[in-house]
């Protein structure tokens, strides 16, 4: 393999193994703040288990998201050398932000949260958790905003073969990051919403700490419906976007290879490649318009017309995404998102009706669920990174003109062996403290001291 294709290699393998634990970090993180904030407010110690409970899970998911996104940074000095040169001046202002501030006061204020139980009063001990909660959403408000700027370069001026900060505003405010941050925070929310569910309904099964898991189940029922809705809107919202800003990635995604007024969408489809065109396909009339635009009628360009618009614009060359992996990625993320609103909403009307902790079918069903906002996450991940290729950097830089031009394949596949031997150690740690955890239930240490209690879980990664 060559050096491109094992750097990309190496890049997704860490990225979606980082990933894995990101959306967990950022939904979590408020339920738990919510349910601390429902103790506060009635002193019902039900709620303060309940915190106590979710926050050691939240502890090893936080320490597992740490110990994998340092690598991330790592990688744009070793293996990406040339992007980092070409728009570290842009790049490295909201990572930088991110680590001093953001990631700062939610990891501060972590260690006061694990060890202030009982040694701080009861609202200042909300407070800190609260700064968790939103520090951690800024961090990831600043991490987008920097990926915003490859996917639709704003505030910028090229000088001397670099793309150099000119409008800090602008780079800030791109529009971008108005619709791919909400969607990132609320897909976390429902990580964290279905979490919740999973484990609660394997508790309630066993007929275990009822009171607490039906308890956690109707908070993230709650937020579970708020933000399956609200990630389903913004997706669509997203979408409708992308269709002006990278209107490539949207057509590969569809398949769609020629223009059309109007469009019709996709459902099914074998893709052609090699001669740009799709062998078989189901087609419902209008319907890509409809995305596209809120109307049933108007123009969708194809993949082959804007493939010559982009040599017309940029040279020779290929600038086609992979357009089956998209294609099928697209309906994967949709088919899960659509199963998990049919999910939150049976289980909002049987808690409704009284009857969720005694309907064992779908109880046991849940468990299966919390795998599928992680498939859903991955997915939609895949398509925003794999479909603006062959661009690094939308527009101004080609991904194989990013790589590192001094790392031989042979320390990458070095470094790819070595991660991925590790990952595979730390998934198996993970898997088991996780499931350690929620075997052991809400109150197998009621006795203990408070802080080490809660910090338990933080104590075995140090």
């Amino acid at each position: 393999m060559s050096e491109l294709i094992l750097s990309r290699l190496q890049f997704g393998v860490t990225t979606s193994y980082h990933f894995l634990f990101v959306p967990l970090t950022l939904g979590l993180s408020v339920l738990i703040a919510l349910m601390e904030t429902w103790y506060v407010k009635t002193g019902d110690e039900t709620y303060k288990k309940m915190t106590k409970f979710w926050g050691k899970l939240f502890l090893i998911n936080f320490a597992m998201g740490v110990a994998t996104g340092l690598v991330q940074e790592f990688q744009f000095g070793m293996n990406w050398s040339e992007y980092s040169r070409f728009m570290g001046d842009i790049f490295g202002a909201p990572l930088a932000i991110e680590a001093l501030l953001a990631f700062f006061i939610e990891s501060t204020f972590l260690g006061v949260w694990i060890f202030g139980w009982d040694k701080l009063s009861k609202k200042v001990h909300l407070l800190s958790i609260w700064l968790v909660a939103i520090a951690g959403n800024l961090s990831a408000l600043w991490i987008l905003i920097a990926n915003s700027f490859m996917q639709e370069p704003v505030g910028y001026v090229l000088r001397n073969g670099r793309a150099e900060m000119v409008d800090f505003l602008a780079v800030i405010t791109n529009p971008h990051v108005f619709y791919q941050f909400p969607h990132t925070v609320l897909s976390g929310f429902t990580t964290a919403a279905f979490f919740v569910l999973g484990i609660s309904a394997y508790h309630l099964l066993k007929k275990q700490y009822t009171d607490i898991f039906l308890r956690s189940a109707k908070f993230a029922l709650v937020f579970g419906i708020i933000s399956v809705f609200g990630v389903t809107g913004v997706g669509h919202s997203q979408g409708m976007h992308l269709v002006k800003a990278q209107p490539m990635k949207m057509a590969a995604t569809e398949a769609h290879w020629e223009t059309e007024d109007p469009a019709g969408l996709n459902l099914l489809a074998i893709v052609d490649n090699e001669n740009r065109e799709n062998s078989f396909e189901i087609k419902v009339p209008r319907m890509l318009s409809f995305m596209s635009y809120g109307t049933f009628s108007g123009e969708v360009k194809g993949i082959n017309d804007l493939q010559e618009d982009a040599v017309q614009k940029y040279g020779e060359g290929n600038y086609i995404p992979p357009v089956t992996s998209l294609f099928w990625s697209f309906r994967i993320m949709v088919g899960v998102g659509t199963l998990l609103v049919l999910v939150v909403l049976v289980g909002a009307f049987l808690y409704k009706t009284k009857r969720f902790a005694n309907t064992h079918w779908f109880l046991k069903l849940l468990p299966w669920m919390i795998p599928l906002p992680y498939l859903a996450n991955l997915t939609g991940w895949y398509m925003a990174e794999a479909g603006r290729q062959p661009w690094i950097v939308y527009g101004l830089q080609k991904t194989a003109d990013g790589v590192s031009t001094a790392v031989s394949a042979g320390y990458i596949w070095t470094s790819l062996i070595g991660f991925t031997l590790l990952y595979g150690i730390l998934a198996i740690a993970d898997v088991y403290l996780i499931l350690k955890f929620v075997k052991r239930g809400p109150v197998e240490a009621e006795d203990e001291d408070s802080s080490t209690d809660v910090g338990k879980g933080a104590s075995l990664w140090t």
